[in-house]
């Protein structure tokens, strides 16, 4: 990850400051917003890119805005984000106003999970590929959630996991991506379903 970080300040004209990135994915009371999801959302989402015609700038401040989406992670939605894009912009101080001003404004679109930026549409899609993966694996990833949320018991979780399924389940548009739609919508809305059945 910091690989990446770096290639794609290099390709901003930046030089390279990750700071304590990899340290704060590796934070133990991360199971599921590590390292290995922000590396997977870099990858998933430059796959989707690959259907678009993004310049090699676009394409650095998705890379940066993938590995700074939960740079900062305390199971506090909102405030998570908010001090994530806080975080990236201190980070990469020394680029162009106008990138660093849009890697802030994507982390800030995984607030709401809406954003009329085509390179939103990519990063929140990968963001949510995990709904649309093999049933042993999503049931990994809500376990993992799961224990983020440990300090919830059970039927408070229950309720609250309930209303985000059903809400995720309603949409008419889960992704909003063609090509993230042909991947993942029909095993994520399966998954999904799965998920709100056993909460009940």
């Amino acid at each position: 990850m910091r690989r990446i970080w770096d290639d794609a300040v290099r390709a901003l004209g930046g030089a390279p400051d990750a700071g304590d990135l990899m340290e704060r994915y590796a934070e133990p009371h991360r199971t599921y917003h590590n390292a290995f999801h922000v590396v997977s959302v870099v990858r998933d989402s430059s796959a989707l890119a690959d259907a678009f015609a993004f310049t090699v700038e676009e394409r650095a401040i998705l890379a940066l805005a993938a590995c700074a989406h939960d740079v900062i992670y305390d199971s506090e939605p909102g405030e998570d984000e908010r001090a994530s894009a806080a975080w990236a912009r201190e980070r990469l101080a020394g680029l162009q106003e106008t990138h660093i001003a849009r890697v802030e404004s994507l982390v800030l679109a995984t607030i709401t999970h809406s954003s009329d930026d085509p390179l939103a549409h990519v990063l929140l899609d990968a963001d949510l590929a995990i709904l649309g993966s093999q049933a042993e694996h999503y049931d990994r990833y809500s376990q993992a959630v799961r224990r983020e949320y440990a300090r919830y018991d059970d039927a408070t979780w229950r309720a609250g996991r309930a209303k985000v399924l059903k809400t995720l389940l309603d949409r008419e548009v889960l992704f909003v991506t063609e090509p993230a739609r042909q991947r993942w919508d029909d095993a994520a809305r399966t998954n999904l379903a799965r998920e709100l059945q056993s909460l009940a």
